[in-house]
């Protein structure tokens, strides 16, 4: 039976949220920190890619970039933080009511919109560890919060008893007593590399640092190998002590601080596992959800659990067997050993029980109507939902979006219409899988031109700021896109955005792929691999996407530790790069929704996929695998040609664009493959999908090049013959321009 709350219970905890601070004002404040916007819109171009004469354009922005407020961010962020909000928690929807009210406030069309998904619970976890003479080493994990500082928020915000206690979201559930094997990061070579070593995983339990992969990947290939069981960790060389200060002296991870976060298979599938390709609308019948217990192809069916680095350091002193390899060697002060010793072994007992029920979730969209071309969908988005307060994942990024959503509505105080429609969301329950937005993906989507509309763009957005390094993943056909819109933001620290990026100024890659392909431009994009809601978007309804963020020192991702404190203390004081964001977001939403013809360069994402071909040609060689690329080159190749003769039509579009713009976004959902990726067809993206074994990190021509590394040449051929088509088919569609 479904177990969620009746509405009326929750409204008077979610009317406290809505009111508990004033509503923000709705028309820009002069007190801003960041330099004032308007001498950018002085040497503004008048041409930019898309427009016929962008001057009405610049005089919108600069109108918009003048709104986004440092003050309502910290308000928002304020509010927000003020209790942990897990999905499904009455908590979560007094968010979706504060959201959907600042929505409504600023003249947007607003619904909660609710779904029926199947969320994890946590109930006990046990780990027990006992050497070889049967002395017991460590039992726990035990709580144990840091020091408070007097007056600090932390005082009294790791004592909230809503706060949710450390446990790895779709374990499963079971009682296993076996030896205890180190892993390292647990990675496809880590495992490979234990082989080779002579080290077994089969009926042990694997100890494993987060960092390096997605951890419900780490666990997928742990259960592949045969373990038992696997403790998931956090070193203090990753994150944490040997890093520098830790909180509440510094930003990161205390030795005490274990991460929370799920260990559902994304690459396989996200969304509610219990309905893949269909949305778990209300009332959906029991009949179209597969059953709990045959959920084996998305969800672990070992118990995982989730331990601090003080938790991990008795089990990693006590192991023994043969030394670790030096990169293996993590931060604790002594020598690693990966276990194996089967004369002597460390031996770990994890109990761990855990439940599931259906639950009621809660995205919030909110719509301006296109005045031209209403059928063309723009959505921007950011999840709302946290393991605990979740202020930088995803607090900063709702608190940006709000920010955005206040500079639009007071654009359309004062007349302005998009030509499309605009439609932004606050995506809930994205922790647990990207639920949220892959479940309205899946009731909203379609890739047939007869649909009631079309999502032309989706911009993404989930730790706004966690530091000042600015960061972009996107399509290569947006990445001139974003480029264009970063001259127009001022940065922080002066100059723009886009200045500060293209001098790489502390630059670090975000979230960088996991081909042997890199970008060959001076600024830093990542591909779109998985870990965030434009996964749906991209990589199931093959729909354009950007995901863009601030990135800086972030020990406490997925901790109690993620509140409001550390937040204005260590990523944001000012709220400065937040204010950026908030800009950078929301000129995304008006140049895609304003322009005269779609943006889309695919002279760009004809050049990557050309080099990504060669590339994977390269490796095939290497690994001595002979496979015929000729009909894929000759099909990347007409693209090319197609594109070339397309873009010139973009930059002297005919007063009727419609065809044109028709072509154009037809090109992302030609992309698609119909049977989708081997062994995971939810994912039909041809180009960029996460990897089987890499999680987050994107691979690109995903059916090519893991069926290389598999080394498996039918499936390889049989690949490279539906990637011709996939580009034949985005050839076909920039053929109908006219």
């Amino acid at each position: 039976m479904p177990s969620f709350r009746p509405v009326v219970s929750l409204l008077p905890l979610a009317l406290l949220a809505v009111y508990a601070q004033p509503p923000p004002a709705p028309a820009p404040m002069q007190d801003k920190t960041s330099p004032t916007p308007r001498a950018t819109i002085d040497a503004a171009p008048t041409r930019v890619f898309g427009f016929r004469d962008f001057t009405q354009q610049a005089a919108w922005d600069a109108e918009f970039l003048a709104v986004p407020d440092p003050a309502l961010a910290r308000q928002h962020l304020k509010t927000l933080t003020a209790s942990p909000h897990r999905a499904g928690s009455p908590e979560d929807y007094a968010t979706a009511l504060y959201v959907a009210g600042r929505f409504k406030a600023a003249g947007l069309q607003t619904e909660i919109v609710p779904y029926t998904v199947l969320l994890d619970q946590p109930g006990t976890n046990l780990v027990e560890a006992f050497d070889a003479a049967g002395h017991k080493v460590f039992a726990g994990p035990a709580p144990a919060p840091v020091a408070a500082e007097t007056g600090s928020a932390i005082d009294t915000s790791q004592d909230d008893p809503h706060i949710t206690p450390p446990f790895s979201a779709w374990s499963a559930s079971g009682d296993v007593t076996a030896p205890v094997v180190y892993a390292n990061y647990g990675r496809l070579a880590d495992f490979q590399l234990l082989a080779d070593f002579g080290i077994s995983v089969k009926g042990k339990i694997v100890l494993v640092r987060n960092g390096g992969d997605y951890r419900g990947v780490k666990v997928y290939i742990a259960q592949q190998r045969g373990a038992r069981g696997v403790l998931l960790y956090s070193d203090p060389s990753d994150d944490g002590s040997r890093s520098g200060s830790t909180y509440p002296d510094g930003p990161f991870r205390p030795d005490s601080a274990a991460q929370l976060g799920s260990v559902q298979f994304l690459p396989i599938y996200p969304g509610d596992p219990t309905t893949p390709g269909i949305a778990s609308a209300p009332g959906l019948p029991a009949a179209d959800r597969i059953p709990a217990d045959k959920l084996q192809n998305d969800l672990p069916s070992i118990p995982v659990a989730p331990l601090s680095a003080s938790d991990a350091a008795p089990i990693l002193r006590a192991l023994g067997g043969l030394a670790a390899p030096r990169e293996w060697q993590g931060g604790l002060s002594f020598p690693y050993h990966v276990g194996g010793d089967d004369a002597a072994p460390l031996t770990v007992h994890m109990r761990v029980v855990q439940r599931s029920e259906l639950c009621t979730i809660w995205d919030v969209i909110g719509t301006i109507p296109g005045s031209e071309e209403p059928r063309q969908w723009v959505v921007a988005g950011n999840h709302r939902d946290a393991w605990v307060y979740g202020a930088g994942d995803p607090g900063s990024g709702t608190a940006a979006m709000l920010e955005a959503v206040h500079g639009l509505g007071v654009l359309l105080q004062h007349g302005w219409k998009p030509r499309r429609t605009i439609v932004v969301a606050s995506w809930d329950a994205e922790e647990e899988g990207l639920i949220g937005s892959t479940e309205w993906v899946e009731q909203n989507e379609t890739a047939s031109p007869a649909g009631p509309h079309r999502t032309i763009a989706y911009f993404n957005m989930d730790v706004a700021v966690s530091g000042p390094v600015f960061t972009v993943a996107a399509v290569p056909s947006l990445r001139e896109f974003v480029q264009q819109i970063a001259k127009e933001v001022p940065s922080p620290v002066g100059g723009t955005v886009y200045q500060h990026w293209k001098k790489g100024d502390d630059r670090q890659q975000h979230k960088p792929a996991a081909s042997a392909v890199t970008n060959s431009d001076a600024f830093h994009f990542g591909d779109l691999g998985s870990g965030s809601d434009y996964t749906p978007f991209l990589q199931h309804a093959g729909v354009t996407a950007t995901d863009i963020g601030s990135d800086g020192p972030y020990g406490v991702y997925h901790t109690v530790y993620d509140d409001y404190d550390w937040f204005v203390r260590f990523a944001d004081p000012a709220f400065a790069y937040t204010q950026q964001q908030a800009r950078i977001f929301g000129l995304e939403l008006l140049h895609m929704a304003d322009a005269d013809v779609l943006p889309f360069d695919y002279p760009a994402y004809a050049r990557e996929i050309f080099g990504y071909l060669i590339q994977a040609r390269n490796r095939a060689a290497v690994r001595g695998l002979d496979l015929d690329f000729a009909g894929v080159l000759n099909a990347a190749g007409n693209f090319e040609a197609a594109s070339h003769a397309v873009h010139q039509r973009q930059l002297a579009p005919p007063a009727d664009a419609a065809d044109l713009d028709r072509a154009l976004f037809s090109v992302e959902p030609a992309l698609l493959l119909p049977a989708g990726l081997p062994h995971r067809p939810w994912y039909r993206h041809s180009i960029y999908a996460p990897g089987e074994f890499t999680g987050y990190e994107a691979v690109v021509i995903p059916g090519v090049n893991e069926a290389i590394d598999a080394a498996d040449i039918p499936r390889a051929q049989s690949q490279l013959g539906a990637l011709a088509q996939a580009l034949d088919r985005a050839t076909a569609a920039l053929n109908t321009a006219n």
